[in-house]
């Protein structure tokens, strides 16, 4: 299972995260499992702009070398900026532009190992240098998306896209979706 890097290194402290009790350890050695993290964070609360407010704070504090994590959701046919952690970010993206885009377009995970090369992309924040996104499908419709860029070239590789889609999973079965964003099927 992926792991998740601990926030200090040499730390040992012990932290609460809503009930989930986690042992921070070293980023030379032991590391916090993220999916687990997870899974704590979104014990008993169905409310899904509460859990992705979360979870992108565990996301930006605890992944080594990333400068920006949160959500987009789907609004009228274009991803509005949700909950997230970094520097302030676009706040409407279409549909096809940029990775958020694409990957809602597509309904794939997308990993770009540089963002300079990735058509269409979308610059928020001049720093960042790779990306992964990870499209939220309810009920077989995109609802949103999941949003991840580091400062770092080739930051993301499989076991980061594994890790962040059991995240999506986790926190996708653990919120309540409600319309605009689950449109009833006729």
């Amino acid at each position: 299972m992926t792991r998740m890097h601990a926030l200090s290194e040499g730390s040992t402290e012990n932290y609460c995260l809503c009930g989930y009790r986690s042992r921070v350890l070293s980023m030379r050695g032991l590391e916090v499992d993220m999916v687990e993290a997870a899974r704590g964070l979104l014990e008993g609360e169905r409310d899904y702009i509460a859990n992705a407010a979360n979870l992108s704070a565990l996301l930006f504090q605890t992944l080594r070398g990333v400068n920006w994590a949160g959500f987009y959701f789907m609004r009228e046919g274009r991803l509005v900026l949700g909950p997230f952690q970094g520097k302030p970010a676009c706040t409407s993206i279409e549909l096809g532009d940029g990775v958020c885009g694409a990957a809602a377009q597509s309904r794939q995970t997308v990993v770009v190992d540089d963002v300079k090369r990735f058509p269409k992309h979308i610059t928020c924040d001049p720093e960042s240098k790779s990306e992964i996104v990870v499209p939220l499908i309810v009920e077989g419709q995109v609802v949103g998306v999941l949003d991840v860029d580091s400062h770092l070239p080739s930051r993301f590789d499989d076991r980061d896209r594994s890790a962040l889609e059991a995240v999506v999973k986790l926190y996708l079965g653990a919120s309540d979706f409600a319309p605009p964003l689950i449109t009833s099927r006729r």
